[in-house]
């Protein structure tokens, strides 16, 4: 049954694939006109509940050629067997980043000399990690981009509010849709003050009211934007569209004029996995990194 439900969800997923031969094309892809999902909870919402995985093999960025520096490989790093699973996974594409065409996001200098710089003094201060090796948050949009694992997302709706349950760092993030205005302009938050409301199938969901604390994507997996600083003046709008039994589309438009030359977007899909069980992220528990970062930092003070 789940090499069944893998193949369907291959098969859906096709015209995606199809789509994404080359970033242009993946960039004019247009989700409303493809939904066909009609369902809806007893309050007359679109049904976007259950459980929900986007195991993924694209890369975050359309990859550019890097010149070879020998083997790095230190033998550390999550072991394979947390990456192993039997959920499905979503067709390769060229890239997550849609807009800009060519895949890439548009970072301001700045921005990625500030990264180089965290990432050069991890060892001096915890204030250089990312939120989530702190064990804060992942952040949003960056809870939604796919990891290596606990790339699980359990939907719950209820009158006048969407909740999405994050499997990674056990997060819960609670949407309102029933019209209420955002919190004033002086209150600031580290995943911003989301606001969702429906056009059509598709939730629209716009967050604002961020922090200048967090990280755009915290994942190793999105590539040379880990680390990236986020400012007070991003601006982020979701919008997830079930377009059929097995998948929602989501995309996602990031705006923060003081990080990047111009807003960008990033696709992928969320598959169907009735049988995937979210367990707790008990993340401070089991987090040697930063004890181990500061230690090493020591270490080489003394040196």
């Amino acid at each position: 049954m789940r090499i069944v439900i893998a193949g369907i969800a291959a098969l859906l997923l096709a015209d995606i694939a199809a789509a994404a031969q080359a970033p242009n094309t993946q960039a004019k892809r247009s989700t409303a006109t493809k939904a066909q999902w009609t369902a809806r909870t007893p309050d007359g919402q679109p049904d976007l509940q259950g459980t929900w995985v986007n195991f993924d093999s694209t890369p975050f960025e359309t990859p550019v050629p890097v010149p070879a520096r020998g083997n790095n490989d230190a033998g550390v790093g999550p072991p394979a067997h947390w990456a192993d699973h039997d959920s499905p996974t979503s067709a390769r594409r060229p890239s997550m980043v849609v807009d800009p065409p060519d895949g890439r996001v548009p970072v301001l200098p700045w921005a990625e000399s500030r990264r180089d710089y965290d990432l050069a003094h991890l060892g001096d201060s915890w204030v250089h990690e990312t939120p989530w090796v702190r064990c804060i948050t992942r952040g949003v949009p960056g809870g939604m981009f796919p990891a290596g694992y606990n790339n699980g997302y359990q939907i719950v709706q209820t009158p006048g509010f969407v909740v999405i349950v994050y499997e990674m760092l056990h997060e819960t993030r609670i949407i309102p849709i029933d019209g209420r205005p955002h919190v004033g302009r002086d209150i600031r938050l580290w995943n911003g003050d989301p606001r969702g409301h429906w056009e059509g199938q598709t939730l629209v969901v716009e967050t604002t009211n961020y922090n200048d604390k967090g990280s755009i994507a915290t994942s190793a997996a999105t590539g040379r934007i880990r680390g990236i600083p986020q400012s007070e003046a991003l601006h982020v709008v979701e919008r997830f569209t079930r377009i059929d039994a097995k998948t929602i589309d989501y995309e996602v438009t990031i705006d923060d004029p003081k990080v990047y030359a111009k807003p960008w977007k990033v696709a992928l899909p969320l598959n169907q996995d009735p049988e995937y069980r979210i367990y707790e992220y008990a993340c401070h528990e089991g987090n040697y990194a930063i004890p181990n970062e500061l230690s090493g930092g020591r270490a080489q003070d003394v040196k």
